[in-house]
């Protein structure tokens, strides 16, 4: 039976790209339809009427939403190299570590970046926070999982790609291996693997985007 797999996302978004390299893992083809986030197609309303956003799988027809629900799918329904672990009990613990950094990590470095004066530092502290968490967890690791990349590494490309350019737009700097030895080692060791390198967008396209951001709210309103 051939398979119809279509993804309404985005090139520069770190949700879209989390299922776009899971799909590669497994060797699946399928077709990215870029969406506009001001001007959201029919099909995408349709297809996730809860939220209302990006990304959403679609295979053979039907809707797939939320990124980590559809990588954890896509390792369910095509073959090729697992991407959570077969182990029970290390496939919650790999959930666990998704969830944290969704909900915990990725809003506690992201409003640090982008606040200003006063509470820029007190914001910096939680993010401080959520980074220490990370960085013992990752002690004496090669990849969150252990030698392979897997499903948390696949959740964390946020904090391992786009944090260093949204740092270098804003000119915030949260992350130092002074502050985070083994997020550092992973991290360098994350953006050196040829499966990340593939499976990341444009950096340059990137920067420009965040300074662009940057410059607007800047201006005089």
């Amino acid at each position: 039976m051939s398979e119809e797999v279509k993804l309404l996302g985005i090139n520069g978004s770190p949700a879209s790209r989390r299922v776009e390299w899971a799909l590669r893992i497994k060797g699946v083809e399928y077709e990215l339809i870029e969406e506009d986030l001001q001007n959201k197609s029919p099909l995408l309303l349709q297809s996730n009427p809860v939220h209302k956003k990006i990304p959403v799988l679609l295979h053979n027809g039907k809707p797939i939403a939320e990124s980590l629900v559809i990588v954890e799918y896509i390792d369910e329904t095509f073959d090729g190299p697992s991407i959570l672990p077969k182990d029970p009990y290390d496939r919650a613990d790999a959930r666990f570590w998704a969830k944290f950094l969704d909900e915990k990590c990725l809003p506690a470095v992201w409003k640090a970046l982008w606040s200003k004066g006063e509470e820029q530092e007190k914001d910096k502290e939680e993010a401080y926070e959520v980074l220490k968490v990370l960085d013992n967890e990752l002690k004496d690791k090669k990849y969150f999982g252990g030698e392979k990349i897997g499903f948390v590494d696949i959740a964390a490309n946020f904090v391992g790609f786009w944090v260093g350019i949204v740092e270098e737009a804003t000119g915030v700097v949260l992350v130092t291996s002074e502050k985070f030895p083994h997020f550092c080692t992973w991290r360098e060791e994350y953006l050196n693997c040829s499966q990340v390198k593939e499976n990341m967008p444009n950096r340059e396209m990137l920067l420009g985007y965040f300074k662009g951001r940057v410059l607007a709210a800047a201006a005089p309103k």
